[in-house]
């Protein structure tokens, strides 16, 4: 059947738009805007929507935000949906206290949301919580009845010195002792992708995802409608498209690559 026509572009941020304070070579350049005669594509240059989708916890969505603009990236607050703000909407429509397991610099996101006598457990990406005293309370609170929330289960992202691991073993391990499965907000949830196009008045057969996690960011965005397209940079392995099926729907070396096989082939 024909496809209907693009008018989305998600954008996964660690490893396929910066790694840390390191911005992808070339990343800044595709993605601006710029009055014809342009130099080289520019996905802005466009007539589609862009947002940016990421299940970074470390940090808050402000800090975030500064970050890339620091690193010379064109975007707006706005454009940002984290995994984080899925985290939040669910607690507050769960009416919950939770024992937030997440990255200080991450609290911001959770400011007027109730922690005291907690009867919920969310797990991010937190490694300085990751002890057994913390991991403990958490399976004690789990085991008397409270939900666990994992913000993502990445098994493992990209850092200057090499792979991390993520949160998703140690969530994992609580559903493990406990016996009980986690309700999971970020990528590659459906309902992520879903949410992240809410205001869009886009499709999920009209949009298209970008990123370097063949199952979170492809594997999830293909699930949802989207076509998916793997870059060949952060936390990206050989072989890794063998790991989803369907595969796919195109494989680049990177985030410029990408950006001009939307302008040229999609559009």
């Amino acid at each position: 059947s024909a496809r209907r026509a693009l008018k989305a572009v998600l954008v996964d941020l660690n490893g396929t738009l910066h790694i840390e304070d390191s911005a992808v070579p070339g990343a800044q350049e595709a993605l601006k805007r710029q009055l014809p005669p342009l130099s080289s594509p520019r996905l802005r240059s466009a007539p589609v929507t862009v947002r940016f989708v990421t299940n970074t916890t470390k940090e808050s969505k402000r800090d975030l935000l500064e970050r890339l603009t620091g690193l010379g990236f064109d975007i707006a607050e706005h454009e940002i949906f984290t995994s984080l703000t899925a985290a939040r909407n669910l607690l507050e429509q769960q009416q919950v206290r939770p024992l937030l397991l997440v990255d200080d610099k991450a609290l911001p996101d959770f400011t007027g949301i109730g922690t005291d006598n907690p009867n919920a457990v969310v797990v991010g990406l937190a490694p300085e919580h990751f002890h057994y005293e913390m991991m403990n309370r958490a399976f004690r609170l789990i085991l008397d009845g409270a939900p666990l929330i994992a913000i993502h289960k990445a098994r493992y992202f990209k850092k200057k010195d090499g792979l991390c691991l993520g949160p998703g073993p140690f969530v994992t391990g609580l559903e493990y002792a406990t016996d009980t499965k986690a309700t999971v907000v970020g990528k590659p949830e459906k309902t992520f992708f879903l949410e992240a196009l809410r205001g869009t008045d886009c499709a999920p057969e009209e949009a298209v995802m970008i990123g370097d996690d063949c199952r979170d960011d492809v594997g999830g965005a293909q699930q949802a409608g989207m076509r998916g397209i793997l870059v060949r940079t952060g936390k990206y392995r050989p072989a890794d498209e063998d790991k989803i099926n369907p595969a796919p729907y195109l494989t680049c070396d990177n985030f410029p690559e990408a950006v001009e096989h939307i302008l040229k082939q999609m559009l």
